[in-house]
């Protein structure tokens, strides 16, 4: 093998971000250890750059890589502003992976979650990932009133918010019977459509009113069940004429992930209307959609030092308000309020405590804590281990971030909410 240096790679990427890559298993939501993944760029694929391996937890670890100049995509530009690189994953006892396209933006962390179904043989399932669409030639969207006619039966449209466990992906136009539907985890879904529509670079503000706008959306489509009430079977497509561009298998970006966590219950409301905006929005470069967000303006707004919501009214009109949903499903134990934290002590602990018993069993690295219901030093350590699994800020403190995401791990590897 012909290992090249990553910073000797690509002269003209003057810049670099990171890349960490997670390996479970399609069957039960386990970590992999020990897969290999190799890392190549996307075009010199033949030429490898750099070889990882995965812990017990399934993770590799960071690696560096060559991007393009950061002001590439914090502002409008023709050159392409993200680098593209190849992995090629294999583990003993599952099938080949082969992911083309993993995008790597400056300054940001990518993570590329992969999932490998348990089978001998040694060819290789392949999937591409897509262009950006602030990047690639995409048909802009069909305009819709941001407020939908609804009966007051009950039977089509839901009685209150409700932020869904799953949603149904179409993988296409609605009316293409030959696309793909897939059953997404909400919080995934969001996290894959904002990778897919704004960049990582963009300022905080930028990306949580982008975030809010896509959660508003899609929570309009699930709670007005429109596609449903059309006959169709799934939630949302992955058509960017009609709804939100959704890329099978891309990667996240930390930053973004981090952000869903903690805002996903939310969505965009006007006074006195029950339902979610239906909040659309366009690049404003190559589509100009008065009345709508406007992407690239967001951006340019966040750096003039709009808030998101600044940036929301900007766009949408005062009237414009963040609410939060009534109910999230799919969730064993809700939040309670309040941090859990050194000290603390009850039956919130107590699940808590159990729950990560539970997620221990699947990542060793935790450690088995008793179930006791006190929120002591064990506990706290527990928590800070997991943290820094996850991706979140190692506090040894449970906020909202770390309850729902101890809640959406736990249900994984439990399989207490698995589909039939």
């Amino acid at each position: 093998m012909q290992r090249i240096p990553i910073k000797a790679m690509q002269s003209d990427l003057p810049d670099y971000g990171k890349l960490q890559i997670h390996i479970t298993s399609a069957r039960g939501a386990e970590p992999i250890p020990g897969a290999k993944v190799t890392i190549s760029y996307t075009g010199e694929p033949e030429r490898t750059m750099e070889e990882l391996t995965t812990n017990s937890s399934g993770q590799t670890d960071e690696v560096e890589l060559a991007a393009p100049p950061l002001e590439y995509s914090v502002e409008p530009s023709e050159p392409q502003p993200y680098s593209e690189y190849t992995l090629s994953v294999t583990a003993p006892g599952y099938g080949p992976v082969e992911i083309a396209g993993t995008e790597i933006l400056p300054e940001v962390t990518a993570i590329q979650e992969i999932r490998m179904q348990p089978r001998q043989g040694e060819e290789y399932e392949r999937y591409v990932i897509g262009a950006h669409t602030l990047f690639g030639n995409y048909p802009p969207k069909i305009a819709e009133a941001e407020i939908k006619p609804v009966g007051e039966s009950g039977e089509i449209v839901l009685s209150r918010v409700v932020v869904p466990e799953y949603v149904i992906v179409h993988d296409g136009a609605p009316s293409d019977s030959s696309a793909s539907d897939y059953w997404v985890r909400y919080r995934d879904y969001i996290k894959n459509v904002a990778c897919s529509e704004i960049y990582a670079t963009w300022t905080d503000a930028a990306i949580r009113a982008n975030v809010l706008a896509i959660m508003s959306f899609t929570l309009n489509r699930v709670y007005t069940e429109w596609y449903r009430n059309k006959g169709y079977d799934f939630t949302i497509t992955s058509s960017t004429a009609f709804d939100h561009k959704w890329i099978r298998n891309r990667n996240i970006f930390e930053n973004i992930s981090l952000i869903v966590d903690e805002l996903f219950a939310d969505y965009l409301s006007r006074p006195n209307v029950k339902q979610p905006i239906l909040t659309q929005y366009c690049d404003g470069r190559r589509v100009s959609c008065p009345n709508w967000m406007s992407q690239w303006g967001s951006q340019s707004l966040g750096e003039q030092g709009y808030t998101a919501i600044e940036i929301l009214r900007n766009y949408y009109g005062d009237s414009m308000y963040i609410n939060t949903a009534e109910e999230i499903s799919g969730v064993p134990y809700s939040w309670p309020g309040y941090e859990l934290t050194n000290g603390a002590s009850g039956q919130k602990v107590l699940q808590l405590q159990e729950q990560l018993n539970r997620i221990a069993r699947n990542y060793p690295a935790i450690p088995i804590i008793s179930e006791d219901g006190i929120y002591g030093p064990a506990t706290a350590e527990s928590v800070r281990i997991f943290q820094s699994i996850f991706g979140l800020p190692q506090t040894g403190v449970v906020d909202y971030r770390t309850w729902y995401k101890i809640s959406e791990i736990y249900v994984g590897v439990s399989r207490i909410a698995e589909l039939n």
